[in-house]
C-alpha cells in the first residue's frame, strides 16, 4: 500500500482543462485528486469512489452549472462537503445555498491554495 492510499480524496469540478491541471498540481501532495470537467462527469465520479470526501465545484460550468452538479450530488452523496469556486461575485443563489448548509464554502478565483488547504484541514470547516 503505498502513501496515495492514506490520502483523503478531493473532487474538483471545472470546464478548464487549465485549471483542472492547476488544481491537481497545488494539491496532489496532500490528497488523492480527482477531477471532472463537467457536473455529469463528477456525478460519475461520485458513483464510483465513494471514499470521496471534499469536493469542490467551479460555478459556471455548461449544461449544468455548480449549484445544479451539488444538488444532484447531495441525492446520491449527502454526507461530502461540498464547496463553490467562482470568478465571479457570490451570487444570491450561492448565499442561499450556505445558508441552507447544501454548500459548506465559497472560494474566489483565482483561489488561494492556502485558503483551501486551512479549509479542507479543519475537517468540514464546521
Amino acid at each position: 500500500m503505498n502513501q496515495s492510499d492514506h490520502k483523503q480524496k478531493l473532487l474538483y469540478v471545472d470546464d478548464e482543462i487549465l485549471n483542472l491541471y492547476l488544481f491537481r498540481e497545488y494539491f496532489q501532495n496532500e490528497y488523492k485528486v480527482i477531477v471532472a470537467q463537467s457536473g455529469q462527469e463528477a456525478i460519475e465520479e461520485l458513483e464510483e469512489n465513494e471514499d470521496i470526501q471534499f469536493v469542490i465545484s467551479d460555478m459556471r460550468m455548461p449544461k449544468m452549472n455548480g449549484l445544479e452538479f451539488i444538488t444532484k450530488a447531495q441525492e446520491i452523496r449527502p454526507n461530502i462537503t461540498y464547496c463553490i469556486l467562482t470568478g465571479y461575485d457570490i451570487t444570491p443563489d450561492i448565499e442561499k445555498a450556505i445558508g441552507e448548509k447544501k454548500v459548506a464554502r465559497y472560494f474566489s478565483k483565482p483561489f488561494d491554495p492556502t485558503e483551501i488547504l486551512l479549509f479542507l484541514s479543519a475537517g468540514n470547516g464546521e
